[in-house]
């Protein structure tokens, strides 16, 4: 049978195995995470124990599966075509949140759209929309294009800033943060001047400085401040969690209990004393210091290390992608999971605010696993396409 035609497990074949494996073994413990530490907030609000953990089953990891197969069989200049069209539509859903009726609140941002029983998060959608049209933005320009200030800085900086903007009003401070971070990375990639690389830092510092100096001084008269105070309380807090330990520092300082009780063996699977109603969003933005708590130091450890070599092997296929809009995005993605893992961990490590981030396919979210699962399918398909003797259909 010729190593070319396609068979019914051909998007399985061809690209890089290893990948794949850690990819399986990483959804396979997080799966086993989030059973342990959801468990006593099932039973507490469902009367059932493993309602997180089914609820992920159907509502994430199936469609999420899905996902990950129609993106292995797409091909990656498809994307490239209908990009402006995906930005265009989720820009269109992130402004929809404000519309009475259709937005929903989930905590203390605005960042849901609800239509029944059916409620996703398009500030999900927007991190991998948005790269996928810088990407093809950035590979449609020559490399004095994109170095220039009019034809190359100032359209990365009005697209990223529509969609950070929509963000800022939410407001959902932890995906604006990964999303910029994400754009100026993939954009100085591309070969972006480093004198706007400092600017950018520069204006986010003076952003930080905004946050924490006018917020709180308008926050009683303007509304939309009122809902930034909170994003600004938890920012000063981060710098001194010890001074109001029941209130803003509640959930870090739990937190680091967690962790700290883990020691180096931990207190054993399925033993965490921190997720009885201690900690908040056990199965969500805290997952990982229940892990810390139940597997210990040494465990968790092992743990990261082989998520951080599933990054970088991404970021591998990624930089030998054989186009421009393929290096691009799929660096993209491997940066940007990257990053999103080391803010959630951080933060339940007092190293970084807490920001609601979650970490990505170990986490509850159907929506957020998902798109994750669809992003590791286009890092799949682009590693099927470098391969020039990969079944891909």
């Amino acid at each position: 049978m010729s190593l070319l035609r396609p068979t019914r497990w051909a998007i399985f074949s061809g690209g890089d195995t290893n990948y794949l494996i850690l990819t399986a073994l990483i959804l396979f413990c997080g799966l086993f995470f989030l059973g342990s530490a959801a468990w006593p907030l099932g039973y507490d609000r469902f009367g059932n124990g493993y309602y997180f953990l089914i609820h992920q089953l159907i509502f994430g990891l199936l469609p999420g599966v899905m996902a990950f197969i129609t993106a292995t069989q797409i091909p990656t200049g498809f994307y490239s075509r209908w990009a402006g069209l995906a930005y265009l539509i989720t820009i269109a859903l992130l402004f929809a949140v404000f519309i009475p009726g259709l937005g929903a609140d989930f905590g203390s941002s605005k960042s849901w759209i609800s239509l029944g029983s059916l409620s996703f998060q398009p500030s999900e959608l927007v991190k991998l929309t948005f790269l996928i049209y810088l990407g093809a933005w950035l590979s449609s320009r020559t490399l004095n294009e994109r170095a220039s200030w009019r034809f190359g800085f100032w359209p990365f900086a009005i697209a990223i800033g529509t969609v950070m903007l929509a963000l800022f009003l939410q407001p959902d401070t932890g995906t604006m943060v990964i999303l910029g971070l994400i754009g100026i990375t993939v954009y100085f990639l591309a070969g972006g001047p480093i004198k706007y690389f400092f600017m950018t830092i520069l204006l986010g510092i003076f952003a930080i400085w905004i946050l924490l100096t006018v917020v709180p001084k308008y926050s009683d008269s303007i509304p939309l401040l009122t809902k930034l105070e909170y994003r600004t309380e938890r920012f000063t807090t981060f710098l001194h969690p010890e001074l109001d330990p029941l209130g803003q520092g509640y959930h870090i300082n739990q937190a680091l209990l967690a962790v700290g009780t883990g020691g180096w063996f931990g207190r054993g699977f399925g033993h965490s004393l921190q997720k009885f109603s201690y900690l908040p969003e056990v199965a969500g933005d805290s997952i990982f210091a229940v892990i810390a708590e139940e597997l210990g130091f040494i465990i968790t450890s092992l743990f990261l290390i082989v998520y951080a070599f599933w990054v970088r092997r991404a970021f591998q296929i990624a930089s030998l992608a054989k186009t421009d809009f393929s290096r691009y995005v799929g660096c993209g993605i491997a940066v940007g999971i990257g990053l999103q893992s080391l803010i959630n961990i951080g933060a339940m490590l007092g190293l970084l605010p807490i920001t609601g981030v979650p970490w990505p396919l170990i986490s509850y979210g159907g929506t957020a696993l998902m798109v994750s699962l669809f992003s590791v399918g286009l890092i799949w398909r682009i590693s099927l396409e470098n391969n020039p003797r990969a079944p891909i259909l």
